[in-house]
């Protein structure tokens, strides 16, 4: 199993939206993530700063072929249409990103 960090930031105004979004996810692009190997996913939102911080745990074998499973799922890109112009994309982040992966430096067992 490996744990994954990422960030990205979101528009202020977009906020209610994106939790209502959030609150109601399509069951399909749940389904494609844990087809995927992808595990307790949470999104946090730290305001006032309007910065996003997602974790997930994959458990799969092959983290590219699985990721390009999600990427070209219709129903998933559709939600990516959706939920995508809410969001703002760090500078920092590496090229081919849209969230910002991030290292892991402590973990508790």
């Amino acid at each position: 199993m490996q744990r994954m960090g990422m960030m990205i930031g979101i528009a202020p105004e977009a906020i209610p939206e994106y939790r209502r979004l959030h609150a109601e996810v399509w069951p399909e692009v749940l389904e494609r993530l844990r087809r995927s190997h992808i595990t307790n996913y949470s999104i946090f939102l730290r305001e006032p700063e309007n910065v996003m911080f997602g974790y997930w745990e994959y458990t799969g074998e092959d983290f590219a072929a699985d990721s390009a499973a999600i990427a070209a799922d219709p129903v998933t890109r559709r939600w990516w249409e959706v939920c995508g112009p809410m969001q703002r994309a760090l500078p920092s982040r590496a090229e081919g990103e849209w969230w910002a992966g991030m290292e892991e430096v402590f973990h508790l067992d």
